[in-house]
């Protein structure tokens, strides 16, 4: 046994904790699921055409992990999942000059329920200073039951940037990648201000039967080589 697990196991006598991907006991994610959050960055659109690198696939032990971090203030998976938004922000910054990384933000609402904004989080723990510049402006309904175009009509003008931003460029962050619509909300705002959005990175996406998204030109981008991993998958995510 190593020195690592042995401090992790005289933890969990102290503060018992499970995982946060499998339930399994004594560890805030285990070997075999911490095997799951290797990340695979690839290069995805949204429908405004903002390229975005993400690094998960937002399904199995993924989805039980973010969900975790959102939802039951599992704060201690924000570690975990920093390596995989690392990653796909490594792949974005082939960029000339100074680029700043803007979060999309959180509600007011969300921020009271959860006590922290979960992209800010990550970001930090990925050793990344995020730049606030953005604000939720007006209140939205759900967008889980939406589809691609009602969450684009949804959330439009729902973002506003805090001043302006006038010859600031910046990669737009988020936790997942659904239709898109988030991010061009947020490029949209951005660009109002008069900065300018070079692309996008998030932990994961979500797969669904969208070849723009995910699959652009059927092939992923990885390491700068294409890598053409099969068809896109034929049934929703759970």
């Amino acid at each position: 046994m190593g020195f690592r697990d042995a401090l992790l196991d005289a933890w969990a006598l102290v503060m018992p904790v499970e995982c946060a991907g499998c339930e399994g006991p004594d560890r805030a994610l285990c070997g075999g699921c911490s095997g799951s959050l290797v990340p695979l960055p690839t290069l995805r659109a949204t429908p405004g055409g903002l390229p975005v690198v993400t690094a998960l696939r937002y399904e199995g032990i993924v989805r039980r992990v973010i969900l975790a971090f959102k939802e039951q203030q599992r704060t201690d998976a924000a570690a975990h999942l920093a390596p995989a938004l690392a990653a796909a922000l490594l792949a974005t910054a082939d960029q000339p000059g100074p680029v700043e990384l803007a979060p999309v933000p959180t509600s007011r609402a969300a921020y009271r329920r959860r006590g922290y904004d979960p992209v800010r989080l990550v970001l930090r723990k990925a050793g990344h200073r995020p730049a606030g510049v953005l604000r939720v402006a007006r209140r939205t309904t759900a967008q889980k039951s939406l589809s691609a175009a009602e969450r684009a009509e949804n959330l439009r003008g729902a973002l506003v940037a805090r001043g302006s931003l006038e010859g600031r460029r910046f990669t737009l962050v988020d936790d997942i990648l659904t239709t898109g619509a988030t991010l061009d909300e947020a490029a949209r705002a951005i660009s109002e201000a008069g900065g300018t959005v070079v692309g996008g990175a998030t932990i994961a996406f979500t797969p669904r039967l969208i070849a723009f998204r995910d699959k652009p030109s059927r092939e992923d981008y990885v390491g700068g080589k294409a890598h053409d991993d099969g068809p896109p998958p034929t049934g929703r995510p759970s």
